[in-house]
């Protein structure tokens, strides 16, 4: 599906950022009332790290990671508009953010590419994620999720 060059990409990225917006609060429905930190716990699987980094009235940006102790362990920051209903991917621990990456704005064809394979990146986790049945019952304190 990384090879899927759909014909009108900017359409296509806005409905992959509406599903995985539906599966980021399948996975989490709890979402908007976390402040700091949560774990999703799902059987015979590393635990999923969920961190709030900045939220406002209308969006949120939360990194989700799971933590294997090694530098290659999946971690994706996204950005979540409440109001629109979209998950958008910033960066994952693969691949820098895209204003990183691409100085010049005008390289439009290379920035959708870009965006969507970190956007089809987490559609997948996030499908893997539910196959998995995590649940993110428990808000943990700070200290629990640091120590």
């Amino acid at each position: 599906m990384s090879f899927l060059n759909p014909v009108n990409k900017a359409y296509c990225l806005e409905q992959l950022c509406e599903s995985n917006y539906q599966k980021l609060f399948n996975l989490i429905p709890h979402l908007l009332s976390v402040q700091d930190h949560a774990i999703g716990f799902a059987e015979q699987h590393v635990d999923l790290y969920l961190d709030v980094i900045e939220h406002t009235p209308y969006t949120r940006t939360i990194k989700l990671t799971h933590c294997f102790y090694s530098d290659s362990e999946p971690a994706v920051l996204i950005r979540v508009y409440v109001d629109a209903r979209l998950a958008e991917v910033l960066s994952d621990s693969a691949r820098l953010s895209v204003n990183t990456v691409f100085d010049d704005p005008g390289l439009t064809k290379e920035i959708l590419q870009y965006k969507w394979r970190l956007n089809l990146f987490l559609q997948k986790w996030l499908d893997h994620c539910l196959k998995s049945k995590y649940q993110f019952n428990r808000v943990p304190s700070f200290d629990k999720v640091m120590g």
